[in-house]
């Protein structure tokens, strides 16, 4: 399907213009104007969930390649399905096109941290990677090795009210006998063991959650943009596609519903953790939990990170860093020829070690006057020992041949 791109020009030149996460403003690559974005000052709004679902287009959203024509240029190029923001291949405009989904965005994080920030970020990080291939470390060398993506993200706020049962365990001692060695003899001596006495417990808690954030993107990984938080929502800002002018940007592939329910197993963790508080004791055994969600509502948002991946041995890798706190996390490969050459290293120290301890020993010392002079194991041992004895009978000595010395007269 056609899309008509959106651009911003530079009214001075005409260039195009890219959000500066220095100043916030667009700014002109070439002649360094500066174009500022007005807020709208509107409060970022709550949605109602259950009001949401009800009324959402419950099938699956299309996956519509984006046909785009460049405004500068006139190349043509597509963007992938739900992608709605990218630059141009040949000239490196910016292309912002329109959201496709049910809902769209109403809030954004607009980028912290620049490039060139990044790439700092990224290539400490790198180095301090033991092991990893000369192929990744030359990676952060490039200019192009980050590229700035906005992925979508849900957050949602919930009242929480859980009933449960389970037991409390408090702990107490008692004294016991038992057989032990003692100074080689088996006696038997009274020690303190712990028990615990366990109660059952019934009750109720209730919490309030506030921005529980889930991304709402299937790649990079689950675990590659939860690695990423934490997020300051408080620094949302009302969503403007000037924003997007420069970077990456994409649409939610994890739905609405679904995304409550991963907010759920994050809820339930801390919920379980107040349960817990909530039993006191010692130790604590949860025997079922009933909880109840109240006015849950929910916001799409678009956050900022860089972001690059690296090919090695057929896999790929992927890394990214918050753009808005610095947080950097990714894959990493192992370079097996740099680990094994470590060994080989290893193992040839230990070597010279064992080869110069065996030059060492094959030394014998000899005792003479007053001093020991050491002689090659080369000459015979009955014939080392009559040399010993000539030298020290022959410079005044007297030989002990009990210890094997020369004594003085």
């Amino acid at each position: 399907m056609r899309f008509t791109p959106i651009n911003y020009t530079c009214p001075g030149c005409g260039a195009p213009l890219k959000y500066s996460p220095v100043t916030g403003t667009l700014r002109c690559e070439f002649c360094k104007r500066e174009v500022p974005i007005e807020g709208s000052g509107a409060p970022i709004e709550e949605h109602d969930l259950h009001s949401a679902l009800v009324t959402l287009d419950h099938a699956p959203n299309q996956e519509i390649t984006k046909e785009i024509t460049c405004t500068k240029c006139g190349g043509s190029f597509t963007l992938d399905p739900f992608q709605v923001s990218s630059n141009c291949p040949y000239c490196g405009t910016p292309a912002i096109t329109e959201f496709v989904n049910d809902i769209k965005p109403e809030s954004i994080l607009p980028f912290q941290i620049r490039h060139d920030e990044a790439q700092m970020i990224f290539k400490k990080w790198i180095g301090s990677l033991w092991f990893a291939p000369g192929e990744l470390k030359h990676l952060v060398d490039t200019d192009r090795s980050l590229t700035g993506y906005y992925i979508p993200y849900w957050t949602y706020d919930a009242r929480t009210e859980t009933d449960y049962t389970g037991q409390r365990g408090d702990v107490y001692y008692v004294t016991v006998q038992r057989r032990m060695i003692v100074d080689g003899r088996e006696r038997i001596v009274e020690v303190q063991e712990p028990r615990v006495h366990w109660t059952p417990v019934a009750g109720r808690v209730s919490r309030w959650f506030d921005d529980v954030i889930i991304r709402a993107s299937r790649s990079p990984s689950r675990r590659i943009l939860d690695a990423l938080e934490p997020w300051d929502t408080s620094a949302l800002v009302p969503f403007d596609p000037r924003y997007l002018s420069g970077y990456d940007a994409e649409e939610y592939t994890v739905g609405l519903d679904n995304g409550f329910e991963m907010a759920r197993v994050k809820m339930d963790r801390v919920i379980r953790d107040d349960i817990r508080r909530d039993i006191g004791g010692d130790q604590q055994q949860i025997t079922s939990i009933q909880t109840h969600y109240h006015d849950v509502t929910y916001k799409n948002t678009l956050f900022p990170i860089w972001m690059t991946h690296f090919t090695y041995k057929g896999k790929e890798y992927y890394y990214a860093i918050n753009a808005q706190t610095g947080r950097i996390t990714g894959e990493r490969p192992y370079s097996y020829t740099k680990i094994v050459l470590v060994i080989l290293a290893v193992l040839g120290v230990l070597f010279a070690a064992a080869f110069f301890d065996d030059i060492r020993s094959a030394v014998v010392p000899t005792t003479q006057a007053d001093h020991t002079q050491y002689v090659p194991s080369t000459v015979p041992a009955g014939e080392q020992v009559f040399r010993q004895i000539a030298r020290c009978e022959g410079n005044g000595g007297v030989w002990d041949y009990v210890n094997e010395v020369c004594l003085r007269r």
